[in-house]
């Protein structure tokens, strides 16, 4: 079992900054998928950016890259978010996900979450 738990959500002013931080706990290796999730309301759960096991480097989906940063530290059981330079649509709820195997970053391809921290960009 893997238990998630996210932290640093806030209201920040368009063109700011923001860290989120995840702890993970229970069964988590190197070669864990571990990865960053976001929901804006009423819209679909969304891929943010993640390492898809040991050794690889992080990815990130088009409308972050360049402003968000995603890192590792203790050991593999703290994941961050950096997010500069955000804009008010980056509003969302922000979850971290980790799963077992890479499959993909759909979102029906992590195993474990946690529950969510709130972002909200104010323009």
């Amino acid at each position: 079992q893997v238990q998630l738990v996210e932290s640093g959500g806030g209201l920040v002013q368009a063109g700011g900054s923001l860290r989120l931080s995840c702890a993970a706990s229970g069964r988590i290796f190197s070669s864990t998928v571990m990865g960053w999730f976001r929901q804006a309301p009423g819209k679909e759960r969304e891929f943010v950016g993640g390492f898809g096991g040991s050794g690889n480097s992080p990815t990130y989906s088009d409308p972050v890259k360049g402003r968000f940063t995603v890192s590792r530290a203790n050991g593999q059981n703290t994941m961050y978010l950096q997010m500069n330079t955000v804009k008010p649509e980056d509003t969302a709820v922000y979850y971290c996900a980790a799963a077992m195997a890479y499959w993909g970053w759909s979102p029906s391809a992590m195993n474990y979450w946690g529950k969510g921290t709130l972002v909200t960009v104010s323009s």
